[in-house]
């Protein structure tokens, strides 16, 4: 039998029967090293949270034994929820302890956002690279590293909710997805988690974009990958911060044929095309110059590393940071 719980099973190692199997907060006990690994902590971080705050185990065995419930499981996943929106241990143990249990745990609310870090497990922040003082971006390191992708997306949320698109996908994504690209370099370890983050900030980003029903611009935007570029991720925020604009964009993914970008072009007469290349061999010349012509003129920009040290044919523009890609295609569209 095992604890209803969103992190998988237990190992048969790990599984203990007690006689009260009808009730919830019994039904199964576990080794603090099985709670260390479930939780992704060091067994020395549940004897802390123990000893200082009095989050252990409800049932002391004979000996030295300590057996965790799935109640007290329960109330650590909260106390870890919350250091993962940055709430500090203290603030964290306080709202575990003073917060109904149930399996699964409750949400963590918004207001527990302030605070250190906690960086007592394998899990914590200090795998990451990330200054200091950027205390979201360091939060949600820690949640990656966690992959807990619900308090990924809900940082991100707030962040975006908070701050705005272009602060929280400079301050905050792009910041952890260099450190997680230096960790990988590093080390070798951590696409999982690159992958993790880009499909969190991707779900957050299309949430915080609206759907623009009367646009400024008369003719769309493109967006669009160069052939073969499958790293999209960038276009998403652009979208978003158009689209709260009020310009409306069409976004055509990645890798997009060049012969579908043709007839995208043809069939919708763009205002803008904007052509993202995040490697140098995909900034392709020719396939913005073998962009068909239209009756009507059609601002060209790409944007993204490839093509920072290429060459940018006439008539296109390159675009290089978030805030000046959306002014400068709004002045073009609007």
């Amino acid at each position: 039998m095992t604890p209803p719980d969103h992190t998988g099973t237990v190992p048969e190692g790990d599984r203990e029967t007690v006689a009260e199997e009808d009730d919830p907060a019994h039904a199964v006990t576990l080794s603090v090293a099985a709670v260390a690994r479930r939780l992704g902590v060091a067994p020395a971080t549940l004897r802390t949270w123990d000893r200082r705050y009095g989050l252990g185990p409800s049932d002391h065995t004979t000996g030295r034994h300590r057996k965790y419930a799935p109640l007290d499981v329960a109330r650590l996943e909260l106390m870890q929820r919350a250091l993962l929106r940055g709430a500090s241990s203290a603030e964290a143990a306080k709202y575990a302890l003073a917060s109904p249990v149930r399996t699964p745990p409750t949400a963590v609310p918004a207001s527990l956002t302030g605070g250190e870090l906690d960086g007592g497990g394998p899990a914590g922040g200090r795998g990451l690279k990330l200054p200091v003082a950027n205390r979201r971006a360091r939060v949600v390191g820690r949640a990656a590293l966690a992959m807990d992708s619900a308090a990924v997306q809900t940082l991100l949320a707030d962040a975006i909710e908070a701050d705005g698109v272009i602060t929280t996908w400079d301050e905050v994504v792009r910041p952890v997805m260099a450190a997680i690209s230096a960790k990988w370099e590093h080390s070798g370890a951590g696409v999982e988690v690159a992958h993790l983050v880009e499909e969190c900030a991707l779900a957050a980003l299309v949430r915080a974009t609206p759907v623009v029903t009367s646009p400024r611009n008369h003719r769309p935007v493109l967006l669009a990958c160069m052939p073969d570029e499958r790293h999209d991720l960038p276009l998403y925020p652009l979208a978003a911060v158009l689209a709260l604009r009020g310009v409306g964009v069409r976004q055509l993914g990645a890798a997009l044929p060049a012969d579908a970008l043709a007839a995208a072009v043809r069939r919708t007469a763009p205002a803008a095309v904007v052509l993202w290349a995040q490697l140098p061999r995909y900034a392709d010349p020719g396939v913005v110059t073998a962009l068909p012509r239209t009756r009507q003129q059609v601002r060209v920009f790409v944007g993204g590393p490839g093509w920072e040290r290429g060459v940018v044919p006439q008539p296109a523009d390159r675009i290089t940071t978030l805030p000046s890609a959306a002014d400068a295609i709004e002045r073009a569209v609007c």
